[in-house]
């Protein structure tokens, strides 16, 4: 076991909790309380200036923390990154599969936050979204805390346009290119998600890219960003994402086993500059 030297961050959401203890255990289920509580005791558990916090300390909604984790040690990951584009304000990196976006579970070191920080010597990095650990392709990272929120904004307004290619079965079936819209949620276990029934919360526009004789070649453009979405709506189809081994079913130790990477690829990214105007493209060198 180690023990973190860089501060995780967090702002606390809504809720009805009284101290930020109680909104620490709620939010992380997984960890048991008794070790939050060793943190605090011992100044793992930080306000935003750095000062540390009794466990006692009172919930407000939107309190910026800091804390600092208990890791076991980690098996290396050997699959390296690039570095596509680095600037004042913005990284953008083409990450392996099977590579963590960031630190969480028995992930740390080998993270593509953790890399890059160490890699380029900058403690502001912040990836401006995720993709999934058995996903590849481009990640955006913020570079400045100043134009941050400027960047951000394209997520939250659906103002930038991310490509996606990835291989499947056929779908003779199905007349392409299509728009699948459905309600995802939590699945079971916990780590997956499902189609369920209600309003659609998720859109992907799916379409065909190359025809490979036994697999196609798909380009897919989600609109929304639900966890697994990509992978949920295509295996709903009847072509699950070549190698996915939670989606349609659940295959044992999933998502380590380096002779078996998911098939999505997370291409390109292009948007307007929040602070120039001028379009910007980034493609992956990634190919599937």
């Amino acid at each position: 076991m180690s023990r973190d030297p860089i501060a995780s961050r967090l702002q606390l959401p809504p809720g009805p909790w009284g101290t930020v203890l109680e909104a620490l255990c709620a939010r992380f289920p997984r960890i048991d309380p008794a070790q939050w509580l060793a943190r605090f005791q011992s100044g793992r558990v930080l306000d935003a200036s750095g000062a540390p916090l009794a466990a006692d300390a009172s919930y407000r909604v939107g309190l910026e923390i800091q804390y600092f984790r208990d890791v076991p040690d980690e098996a290396p990951i050997p699959f390296v990154e690039d570095v596509l584009h680095v600037d004042e304000h913005l990284v953008v990196a083409d990450k392996p599969p099977f590579l963590p976006v960031t630190p969480s579970g028995p992930y740390l070191e080998h993270t593509l936050l953790r890399r890059l920080v160490r890699r380029l010597d900058n403690p502001h990095l912040v990836p401006l979204h995720r993709i999934d650990r058995a996903t590849s392709g481009l990640v955006l990272f913020s570079a400045h805390p100043d134009s941050r929120a400027a960047y951000q904004a394209l997520f939250r307004d659906r103002r930038i346009h991310k490509t996606y290619l990835a291989l499947a079965a056929p779908l003779p079936q199905v007349s392409l290119p299509h728009v699948r819209r459905s309600r995802i949620a939590v699945g079971d276990p916990f780590f997956r998600m499902a189609e369920a029934s209600g309003e659609p919360n998720s859109e992907t526009h799916i379409a065909l890219d190359a025809d490979l004789g036994a697999c196609w070649r798909y380009r897919l453009t989600p609109v929304t960003g639900r966890k697994h979405q990509l992978r949920v709506h295509m295996a709903a189809l009847g072509a699950p994402i070549l190698n996915d081994d939670l989606y349609p079913d659940l295959r044992q130790n999933p998502g380590n086993d380096p002779s078996r990477p998911l098939k999505l690829l997370a291409h390109a990214l292009a948007f307007d500059d929040p602070l120039t105007g001028q379009p910007r493209r980034f493609e992956s060198r990634r190919t599937l």
